[in-house]
């Protein structure tokens, strides 16, 4: 209905120079015709869906934490894209006994320890067990998941969690921080955190951007971007300089340089909130 909307507007719209009535109906189709292709992509690419590529099956013979387990060929499974509590590992456990494991990767197959890094699909779930965890409210999106279709998948079933006040969500300490709540902020250094406020300015200095949430660079919060990460930014929506003005949920490990400073990697540790 929209699109077939959208191509009535385009036809009226053209038609304010009125040529010969066959050459504008050819015309108005080709407009009309561009315009449905144009939206069908965008369409297309909005509904984008989490490309894995399989690499195999196994079993998991123990729960090393929350999102570790200990496969039956000798290999440790890490679970790509969450981070967790110390009540994930339960959670695990059931997720995972007496099913078989399909495995999928989103990029390398294994990390700097050797451990496999993955999404886990238990028997015939269609959906991953990382997607069953944040569903039940048992972890967090990482910060670094690695594609932002993929953590779109995850951030969903995190918002649901969230807005249940299922699992972690129920405790306070978990919820967002304010940008503003320096003094809890100060004390989360070193510590995943979520940060939401209203970005106060951008601005550049040599090779970084800085998402300023305050006026004072050694008391208020800062979200630091790489300027040859910029680029990676806007592509997928979220152009650094828009920001300015804007309410924006942060995610990422909490350092300090002066203030409290998250540091954004990919596009996907930022969502605009409105």
């Amino acid at each position: 209905m929209i699109l077939l909307t959208f191509m009535i507007v385009i036809i009226v719209t053209a038609s304010g120079n009125r040529p010969p009535p066959m050459k504008r109906l050819r015309r108005n189709f080709i407009i009309a015709s561009a315009a449905a292709g144009m939206l069908l992509a965008c369409h297309a690419a909005a509904q984008e869906p989490c490309k894995l590529t399989a690499i195999g099956t196994a079993t998991a013979t123990a729960i090393r934490d929350g999102r570790t387990l200990l496969l039956d060929n000798g290999q440790e499974l890490r679970l790509i894209g969450i981070e967790v509590t110390d009540d994930s590992r339960a959670v695990l456990q059931n997720l995972t006994a007496g099913h078989e494991l399909r495995l999928e990767r989103l990029a390398a197959e294994h990390d700097r320890y050797g451990r496999v890094v993955a999404f886990a699909f238990a028997g015939d779930a269609q959906q991953s067990v990382q997607h069953a965890l944040l569903e039940q409210g048992r972890a967090r999106v990482a910060a670094r998941v690695g594609e932002k279709a993929c953590a779109d998948g995850l951030l969903a079933a995190e918002k649901a969690a969230r807005a249940a006040g299922r699992g972690l969500w129920a405790d306070p300490n978990f919820a967002p921080l304010s940008a503003e709540n320096l003094t809890r902020l100060q004390t989360m250094r070193g510590q995943f955190a979520l940060v939401e406020g209203k970005v106060l300015s951008v601005r550049e200095s040599g090779a970084t951007i800085y998402v300023n949430f305050g006026r004072r660079w050694t008391r208020d919060f800062t979200v630091t971007i790489l300027r040859r990460l910029g680029k990676a930014f806007t592509t997928a929506g979220v152009e650094p300089k828009k920001l300015e003005g804007r309410r924006i949920r942060v995610r990422g490990w909490i350092e300090r340089r002066g203030g409290p400073i998250i540091t954004a990697e990919t596009p996907e540790q930022i969502e605009v909130l409105e």
